[in-house]
């Protein structure tokens, strides 16, 4: 049975009076890619947010490698080894493509370079860009600097929300690629994604999120070919 890296126990997130997330329980085996597919509002963001510490949780338990991280500040979930590509990339626009990168890597105090060295073998454009300003890049561009930066920080595990928004489908192709080799060195990966065909076809593990609650789970493979799930989020 695989080791479970992060364990989450009935999990609430509300924001104001509106309940976004409503006691969800789900678990991410280490080394695994899991995805949380839904709509919209399903609550997906709002768990990333909370796991990641940027939202407090009103309840519930999470736990990182057997310890409860839940309501804990961000720099201290960061320096525990986690981290987030958020959704909509959020790189500095006016910091260059090298500059990016080592803000990812604020916390260490270690030589760089090897990492730095990975993601530009990872995403070759980016070698080619290292000098030009983060905001002169094209769309899947910024969205492979905002994986690179985040991998900066040698992540255990890395939290991805919504990576192929607004990306051209080869592109969103080549992302998901390095989704898999990223994975394929260790590093354990908790996906949000709204192309669910995508998510679904490379996950280990999905879990369906609807109005803040976990509706069904499974192997990836297994969503991908569930009527249900091919009715509400394949568009078959």
């Amino acid at each position: 049975m695989s080791e479970t890296i992060l364990s989450i126990r009935d999990l609430k997130v509300n924001y104001g009076g509106i309940e976004a997330v409503k006691g969800i329980s789900f678990d991410v085996p280490k080394g695994d890619i899991v995805t949380l597919i839904g709509a919209n509002g399903a609550g997906k963001s709002s768990t990333l947010r909370a796991i990641v510490g940027l939202v407090k949780p009103k309840s519930g338990v999470i736990a990182f490698e057997g310890e409860n991280i839940a309501g804990k500040d961000t720099t201290n979930i960061v320096s525990r080894g986690i981290t987030l590509v958020p959704e909509g990339r959020r790189i500095f626009p006016d910091l260059t493509v090298y500059e990016n990168l080592r803000v990812g890597a604020y916390m260490r105090s270690d030589d760089i370079a090897p990492d730095v060295n990975w993601v530009y073998e990872l995403f070759p454009r980016l070698k080619e860009r290292s000098w030009q300003p983060g905001g002169t890049l094209s769309g899947g561009e910024q969205q492979m600097l905002a994986v690179g930066r985040a991998l900066m920080s040698r992540p255990k595990l890395m939290m991805m929300d919504e990576p192929s928004l607004g990306l051209a489908p080869l592109i969103v192709r080549d992302i998901f690629s390095i989704i898999k080799e990223i994975n394929k060195r260790g590093v354990t990966i908790l996906l949000i994604e709204q192309n669910a065909n995508m998510a679904l076809s490379t996950a280990d593990t999905g879990y369906v999120l609807e109005t803040g609650r976990i509706t069904m789970s499974g192997a990836g493979k297994e969503l991908l070919v569930n009527e249900a799930v091919k009715a509400a989020y394949l568009g078959t």
